[in-house]
């Protein structure tokens, strides 16, 4: 039978600070979890800002051909116009591309570097032509892109000579799938609308000449 002596005193100050220090232990490494899990999330999430975003106009926001890109950061996009020489580069057609800001590996922001000339993400090294497509590091595919539509005054979306609709591809079945739009001549009062919706992913290497 247990001393009623030792079944009364209750729990020691050393015992006390001991429970304290457990559960501050157990308490500190749950919020450290937590936070490495959350790091390593994208830092959007799909869909968060979804809709039809206009740029403005053609005459006004459309960057040079081949020039560096210029970012709308409200749309959390990048505008580059691909002309003949970047186009070369990344093995697919010229014309006006929106890519999405975020880095395909874990979601970082990336950036234009002028001095290599192409994207390049500074959290683990993966880098972009122009365009898009993929050059090297861990990313796993090229940038996220989305639909473009070019709109008249009315908010018609433009035809061009041979009756196609001046907007990005969206049919994953079609070989033109998210590929740059032709640039129209004298249309400068055309507007630019980016469909921010849905992402269009593409593949790896997906435009490079003889890619995989």
């Amino acid at each position: 039978m247990a001393d009623p002596a030792v079944q009364s005193r209750g729990i020691t100050r050393r015992e006390f600070l001991n429970y304290v220090w457990g559960a501050s232990m157990a308490l500190f490494m749950a919020e450290l979890g937590g936070a490495i899990y959350a790091f390593s999330l994208p830092r959007f999430k799909e869909g968060e800002f979804g809709g039809k975003k206009t740029i403005g106009s053609l005459s006004d926001k459309l960057p040079a051909a081949d020039k560096p890109p210029v970012a709308y950061p409200d749309v959390k996009v990048w505008l580059a116009n691909i002309g003949p020489e970047a186009a070369a580069k990344g093995g697919g057609k010229p014309g006006l591309v929106a890519l999405y800001k975020v880095c395909v590996h874990l979601g970082c922001l990336y950036a234009w570097v002028d001095s290599t000339n192409r994207f390049e993400c500074p959290c683990h090294g993966s880098k972009y032509q122009l365009d898009g497509t993929y050059i090297e590091g861990p990313a796993p595919r090229d940038l996220d892109r989305f639909v473009v539509k070019l709109v008249d005054d009315k908010g018609n979306v433009v035809q061009d000579a041979q009756g196609q609709l001046l907007q990005t591809v969206s049919d994953k079945s079609s070989p033109d799938y998210g590929a740059p739009i032709p640039l129209p001549a004298n249309a400068s009062n055309l507007t630019i609308v980016v469909e921010t919706g849905e992402k269009l992913e593409l593949g790896k290497r997906h435009f490079y000449k003889g890619g995989a």
